[in-house]
């Protein structure tokens, strides 16, 4: 277990070269990612490292980043006009051109900002919890950086940067050396949590769960498993695997891991384990925590239990950092759902809004679909559901399946929106019970909004829930303008 040290001094903001914080310049980030360094100060201080010219600032540094839509390099001259003192650029780029500041040459940008996160990861001397699974990443995220914040200094992905770029940006993060980095890493196609692992190079691993969500890219579920299990390499005999012993293909999996397994869970056995679970609807869920420092209750107004075990697995981090079993509790009860992540909003004339719009999956969907069964004191249950992308062959099957979820949650009404998956999913709703006239069909979320907005009654319960794509906030901040 990581023993407590003392917090560190913040005067010294990141790239200031005062203080305790990393400080970059041109000729260190040259040498961390093996570049070519010509022209400009090499010793200049960088600011942030910065791949969109519209939000740099004076003092940082570009990287040019070639995407399907823009490559960076015909920026590069704006941003040293903006006021950038580097720029890191593909081999050749600009050659015999005189720029207003340094330029380093890599033979690929965006393996050298991976590689300039690794080298400030390892040069931050911060310890770094990492986390994957289908569903609950930003929660557990969320969770473990309260309950650590408890005895450390923390920090953790901005936003949703997650991927092999937004990651390598969080990490930059790390110059100020905080106690301890959480970031969760992201995935929709094999290999890519082995490129994240080796950038975060983690002392804990924390492995949610496996399910649906990107299916379409993978096939099956095992093959989903077997991506994230990539989270798993690279480990060391005193690194720690935090687990859940209730998903099968996860423990299948962890018996491979060369360190300590710590497992979470409710149905089996685990290190720390939920019992006398009480459902709260709205409110959230209660639980007595059996730990190896004791058994705590805990309630927490993070909806389901999908969400105790985010919780769950938020505390067996928490405990391997030392923290004290009442703080885990106390901050359980603190705990605010992320933007749209199952968001609760009470509006005017007693409506209740699940804002749960920002993603969507049927494993994640099923969840958020209990809760609102298990609600009580609601005039009437409403799901506005939207399509779930992502889930290739087999979304058809995996909507349908999810109409005759809807039904049994005793909706009262149900809106979906998108295309055939969601036409199915409605049709799939009736065949299963639901009365025709209470269930509609709305090709977009723009076309939905009004119509929605414009059946709720008072007291009603409203779910929200849809993949990105298919834009569901739009209903969403709809009802929030009609009621809030």
């Amino acid at each position: 277990m990581w023993r407590s040290r003392a917090r560190r001094s913040t005067s010294g903001a990141a790239g200031s070269g005062l203080g305790d914080g990393l400080r970059l310049t041109c000729e260190w980030v040259a040498r961390a990612v093996g570049g070519r360094l010509r022209g400009g100060d090499p010793r200049a201080d960088i600011g942030a490292v910065a791949i969109d010219t519209r939000t740099l600032q004076p003092g940082d540094f570009f990287v040019a980043l070639r995407g399907a839509r823009f490559d960076g390099h015909d920026f590069v001259a704006d941003a040293f006009a903006r006021g950038a003192v580097g720029a890191m650029v593909r081999l050749g780029f600009g050659a015999g051109a005189a720029f207003q500041g340094a330029i380093v040459e890599v033979e690929d940008p965006i393996r050298g900002l991976q590689d300039l996160a690794r080298a400030v990861r390892r040069a931050s001397g911060s310890r770094v919890v990492a986390i994957t699974g289908s569903a609950g990443k930003t929660t557990t995220k969320e969770a473990i950086a309260e309950f650590l914040s408890a005895r450390f200094r923390v920090v953790r992905n901005r936003g949703n940067l997650n991927n092999h770029i937004g990651l390598p940006l969080s990490l930059m993060q790390l110059r100020e050396r905080p106690d301890v980095a959480v970031m969760e890493l992201g995935m929709n196609h094999p290999g890519e949590i082995r490129t994240l692992v080796s950038i975060t190079q983690p002392e804990v691993r924390v492995w949610t769960n496996v399910g649906d969500a990107h299916i379409g890219f993978f096939g099956s579920a095992d093959a989903i498993a077997d991506a994230k299990a990539e989270i798993l390499e690279g480990a060391e005999p005193h690194h720690v695997l935090v687990c859940n012993a209730d998903d099968p293909r996860v423990m299948a999996r962890a018996g491979r891991f060369p360190g300590r397994v710590v497992t979470f869970g409710i149905a089996r056995a685990a290190t720390v384990r939920a019992r006398d679970i009480e459902d709260l609807g709205i409110d959230g869920t209660q639980a007595r925590v059996d730990t190896p420092r004791g058994s705590r209750p805990i309630r927490t107004p993070l909806l389901g239990r999908g969400n105790l075990d985010n919780v769950l697995a938020a505390a067996a981090v928490a405990l391997e950092f030392d923290v004290p079993l009442d703080a885990v509790a106390a901050a359980a009860g603190r705990l605010k759902p992320a933007e749209r992540r199952g968001a609760v909003h009470r509006l005017r004339d007693g409506v209740v809004l699940i804002d749960d719009s920002y993603n969507s999956s049927p494993d994640a969907l099923r969840r958020a679909l209990d809760v609102v069964a298990g609600t009580r004191g609601a005039s009437r249950r409403v799901a506005v559901l939207g399509e779930m992308l992502e889930l290739g062959a087999q979304s058809l099957a995996l909507h349908e399946a999810s109409g005759r979820r809807a039904a049994a949650a005793r909706l009262d009404r149900l809106a979906t929106i998108g295309g055939e998956a969601a036409r199915r999913l409605a049709a799939a709703a009736v065949e299963a019970g639901m009365p025709e006239a209470a269930v509609s069909h709305f090709p977009d979320s723009a076309a939905a909004s009004g119509e929605v907005a414009a059946t709720i009654r008072p007291g009603d319960l409203v779910l929200v829930k849809g993949s990105r794509g298919t834009r569901t906030d739009l209903v969403s901040d709809r009802l929030m303008a009609e009621f809030g």
